[in-house]
């Protein structure tokens, strides 16, 4: 049976890269794409790469619009996307790519977006280390599903394995983040212009403020952290590259904690994953390496003289860190193959 697709946002990069993929999905139909601005354009005078879906005209991003169909992709700014759940209780399968359903904190929401608390969502990293297993098991037949954010979901990851192995302490990650600036949206903003960031790396959200965070901490908890016991340090770099992460986390060493064991944490989580990989010993990913791949390459450094632990790993923010995310849940989701129309292969150079 084929399954009938909405995507609003669609004149934006999360929703032109789910488009993307979707496109060559053999079990959907991509029936609707839906703007709000560029509403009554053709799709491909903003996705101009969308060849196969030129036929395509984009309609007004309403309740009435994206109704009816099989799944729906929200692929809108936060607080966007809550606006639409009500109207969309009929639709078998809503998965947002924005930030509206990733927090169960109603604290941590008000501290960090402000205005009401939506409704939390299956969170959509199928290979995060979770109490019992993987957070695939929760995605599956779920119907509400929140793609998560591509920093948060890079560095949670990167540790979950160590925590939940009880081989390193949480109590002092630092984690810093080169990130491309097409994770900030498509919108026009003076700070990613060209001439703003070419030659130039410039950090962002210093101090502890930026939105990921608390994500992160969510997604740690979940794999073992105590609530009360992470101390994280993140600061994200804007690096003049269109898309691509690279994020170097580092956390002590647990007491006891021998370089066998703490290896093979990494090699137990990821060891039997398709988009998830550990490199071997010494050898550390490029953002070149996964750009247009639903991959997250890491490589791990046991640095015994800090007593820590190093994971460097790189995403395709568009690819690994959204739209893929958002890609294989609805896979997992609705019963289908977890790796249907998700691109293992990058491109180079």
């Amino acid at each position: 049976m084929t399954l009938s697709v909405a995507v609003s946002g669609a004149s934006g990069y999360a929703g032109g890269e789910i488009l993307r993929l979707l496109a060559s999905h053999p079990d959907v139909e991509i029936r609707t794409v839906t703007a709000h601005s560029n509403a009554g354009q053709p799709l491909v005078a903003h996705q101009p790469h969308l060849r196969s879906l030129a036929h395509l005209e984009l309609k007004q991003t309403t309740p009435e619009v994206l109704a009816g169909h099989d799944v729906v992709f929200l692929a809108l700014p936060h607080g966007q996307s809550a606006q639409y759940t009500d109207a969309l209780a009929d639709t078998p399968l809503v998965v947002d790519a924005g930030a509206d359903h990733r927090l169960t904190s109603a604290e941590d929401w008000a501290a960090f977006y402000g205005g009401p608390h939506p409704d939390p969502w299956a969170y959509g990293v199928p290979e995060l280390p979770v109490a019992g297993g993987k957070q695939r098991e929760n995605l599956r037949d779920a119907t509400r599903v929140a793609a998560p954010g591509c920093n948060a979901s890079t560095v949670a990851l990167s540790l979950a394995p160590g925590i939940a192995a009880g081989v390193i302490d949480p109590s002092d990650i630092v984690s810093v983040l080169a990130v491309g600036p097409s994770g900030a949206g498509k919108s026009a903003k003076t700070n990613l212009l060209a001439s703003e960031i070419l030659g130039s790396a410039n950090p962002y959200a210093v101090g502890g403020t930026h939105r990921h965070i608390p994500e992160i901490r969510q997604a740690l908890v979940a794999a073992g952290a105590p609530r009360d016991g992470i101390r994280l340090s993140f600061t994200p770099v804007l690096v003049p590259m269109s898309r691509g992460i690279l994020a170097t986390s580092s956390a002590p060493i647990r007491e006891g904690a021998t370089d066998a064991e703490i290896r093979g944490a990494w090699e137990v989580a990821y060891g039997e994953e398709t988009f998830v990989e550990l490199l071997p010993e010494g050898v550390f990913p490029r953002t070149a390496d996964v750009l247009g791949a639903n991959i997250a390459s890491m490589g791990l450094a046991i640095d015994r003289a800090a007593n820590r632990v190093t994971v460097v790993a790189a995403v395709d923010n568009l690819v690994k860190g959204t739209a893929g995310a958002a890609v294989q849940s609805m896979n997992l989701a609705l019963g289908l193959a977890e790796t249907t129309a998700l691109p293992l292969n990058g491109v180079a150079p």
